[in-house]
């Protein structure tokens, strides 16, 4: 194989609400940690075990304000995204780093409750919460268009 590859795949909950940061120019970027659990018995006891890693998550501009608007604490996502390693220098002259994963693609794994759902949007008249899809863009639920059924009879169909 040539080439190298940089992709995490994680299926967690979100430790904290989203912390965004805005710049000159309208990039934003938002920030929180991700929490995925792992268990199993321990042998010598038979006691169940559950252990959780924190990730730092890391969203940008557009997928950072979908984020903010529409994740919350305890949400469960799907993400995709790169590895990203910072470092810095801290206040007491040593260096520091930590790694990030830089969101790409994502999909909101929790149900909102009947309320989310139905709340309107007065400037748009459309429902608040999107559907997201694997590619992290949004889908409104309300399209405006309606799509027929067609009716097919089952004995037509090829298999």
């Amino acid at each position: 194989m040539n080439g190298t590859i940089n992709k995490v795949i994680l299926i967690g909950h979100l430790g904290d609400n989203v912390k965004m940061h805005f710049f000159d120019g309208g990039n934003s970027i938002g920030r929180f940690p991700l929490a995925t659990n792992d268990s199993y018995v321990n042998k010598q006891t038979g006691e169940r075990v559950t252990t959780t890693e924190w990730h730092n998550i890391v969203v940008r501009n557009k997928l950072a304000e979908i984020f903010e608007r529409y994740a919350k604490k305890g949400d469960k996502v799907y993400l995709e995204g790169r590895l990203r390693t910072r470092k810095w220098t801290g206040d007491d002259g040593r260096d520091r780093y930590t790694t990030e994963i830089h969101v790409t693609e994502f999909t909101f794994l929790s149900p909102k409750t009947k309320d989310q759902q139905n709340t309107m949007h007065p400037e748009t008249n459309q429902s608040a919460q999107p559907q997201q899809n694997t590619h992290g863009t949004e889908k409104s639920e309300t399209s405006g268009m309606e799509t027929a059924e067609m009716d097919v009879p089952e004995d037509d169909l090829p298999f």
